[in-house]
């Protein structure tokens, strides 16, 4: 069903943005992947940064005339933070909510005046666990993540009478670069792998590809009706609440 479309998956070089990118793909979408390393074929790699302004909208431009159109956006760029309110100064807090939540507006407000012509349009915005549930040494990363499933809901009402659908995923903590490295600089890795693992009621991390089918099917029109969601990927974290094992 998805045959044909045109999209663009931004933070698509690596992670949940390149399965993101693989899954719209596999599914036949045309998919070009803007990030600051893009990958290769099968994808239009275009280079971009989300906190230029001016490059997102030429990079969005770009990737209209090389696909033909925009059906669907899936904004996944973003960087992380570790620590509480104390251990991240100012410029930092700046810094990731330009990238978190700033570099999506600026990528949707590029992309709208190409999915108001699309006659399936659909955003999928990668939000987080964080935005749901308070984790430790996650302030400002959650803060930005609050904001997503905030600007979600707003833009799924603003505009869904333009026949665009606007919804977010949610997921756990997953295995991608980003983690991996926040587990290489831990004093013991093994130590904290575990000790995510365990955090999550199935016992296990979040993996990429099941994050990217969760994005696939909210971009398909397979979920048509569906508008103002945060789709939950996170092994049961955010709602259930488990006895512990004997």
């Amino acid at each position: 069903m998805s045959d044909g479309l045109k999209a663009i998956v931004t933070g698509g070089g690596s992670g949940i943005g390149l399965a993101a990118a693989s899954a719209l793909h596999v599914r036949g979408m045309r998919v070009a992947c803007l990030d600051l390393n893009p990958p290769g074929e099968p994808f239009i790699g275009i280079k971009a940064d989300v906190t230029d302004d001016a490059a997102v909208r030429a990079a969005v431009a770009e990737a209209a005339e090389r696909l033909g159109g925009i059906d669907v956006l899936v904004n996944n760029a973003g960087i992380g933070a570790q620590g509480t309110i104390e251990d991240n100064p100012d410029e930092e807090w700046h810094r990731v909510f330009d990238v978190n939540v700033v570099g999506m507006v600026r990528v949707a407000r590029a992309a709208l005046p190409y999915l108001r012509q699309s006659k399936h349009a659909a955003i999928v915005n990668t939000c987080s666990i964080a935005a749901t549930a308070g984790l430790p040494q996650r302030a400002l990363y959650s803060a930005t993540k609050g904001a997503v499933l905030s600007l979600t809901l707003a833009m799924a009402a603003d505009h869904l009478r333009e026949g665009i659908r606007v919804n977010c995923v949610n997921p756990g903590t997953a295995d991608t670069p980003w983690v991996a490295r926040l587990l290489e600089a831990a004093d013991d890795p093994e130590a904290e792998r575990a000790a995510l693992n365990a955090r999550q009621p199935m016992g296990r991390l979040v993996t990429a590809e099941e994050v990217a089918a969760a994005i696939a099917y909210l971009a398909s029109p397979e979920s048509a009706s569906t508008t103002g969601t945060a789709l939950a990927v996170d092994g049961g974290m955010q709602g259930l609440r488990l006895r512990p094992s004997t």
